[in-house]
Order: structure tokens, then C-alpha cells, then sequence
């Protein structure tokens, strides 16, 4: 019998300190090489955005793939990336740790919308609330206090 699959992750990190060094104009060039890193792995990405302190995936992946292991690969191999070809001045490395959650197929449209309204959504809303939201939301149990 075959394998059939349909797992969703929104996938959430940060910089480092939150810095917000991620510039407008070189974003797009860091969502291409994310692609790539997902493409390469088998999964679908359905959608990457972010502003400058943090980014948003969806992505539908691999059955063979590990969550942690491609977030931790993602996030290495941008950081390399992004250090090798100077991309965002300022960029030491991504926060420690990521948000990653489930996302069914009937709620899959409005996350695409979702990130593609970081901008806007950014301008009333910090990254901290954002995430503290997703957390209640999802019924993540934390502890602020370990929050940088």
C-alpha cells in the first residue's frame, strides 16, 4: 500500500535578539533560497513572508522529513547564505528555537492570506504578541521569562 500524507507546518523564527535586519529589498531573495532548501527536501512550500525580525512558512512536508530536522537545516543553511553573500548587514544568526504549527487543508487558504499580510499586520502587532498568540492559540504551554 501506498503512503498518503497531508501535514501542514506554519514554521516560525526569529533573529537573533529579534534584530530586525531582514530588509525588504533582499527578502524576496532569502524566500527564493528557502524554496530551494524546501524543494530540495520534497516538501511544498505554499507560502514564506516575514518583515524584518522574523519569518512565516507554510509548507506541506515530506513524510521522511523531521520537523526539527528541517527547520534546523533551513535555518542553517540561510544563515550560511546569508553571511557568504552579505545579504542583510547586521545578520549574526537566527533566535534559538522555533514556533511550528499544524495547519488543517480548510484552514490552509487563510494562513496564505495570513502571511501575506505580515506588513500590515506588523504595523499593530509586535512579533512577541504575535507569537504569545499562536502559542494560546494553539494550546502551546511557555514561560515568558525565558523569552530573550
Amino acid at each position: 500500500m501506498a503512503t498518503f500524507t497531508q501535514i501542514y507546518f506554519h514554521i516560525v523564527f526569529s533573529t537573533k535578539n529579534r534584530e530586525r535586519v531582514l530588509l525588504a529589498n533582499k527578502r524576496d531573495d532569502l524566500f527564493r533560497y528557502t524554496w530551494g532548501i524546501l524543494k530540495n527536501k520534497d516538501c511544498h512550500l505554499y507560502r514564506i513572508g516575514g518583515v524584518e525580525d522574523h519569518v512565516h512558512i507554510l509548507t506541506e512536508i515530506h513524510p521522511t522529513i523531521a520537523l526539527a530536522d528541517l527547520v534546523k537545516d533551513i535555518k542553517t543553511s540561510t544563515s550560511s547564505w546569508i553571511k557568504q553573500n552579505h545579504v542583510f548587514p547586521g545578520f549574526e544568526h537566527w533566535q534559538d528555537g522555533y514556533g511550528a504549527f499544524t495547519v488543517s487543508h480548510s484552514d490552509k487558504d487563510a494562513v496564505i492570506e495570513y502571511i501575506k499580510g505580515q506588513e500590515e499586520h506588523h504595523k499593530q502587532v509586535s512579533f512577541k504578541d504575535e507569537l504569545r498568540g499562536f502559542l494560546i492559540k494553539h494550546g502551546v504551554t511557555f514561560d515568558e521569562k525565558y523569552w530573550v
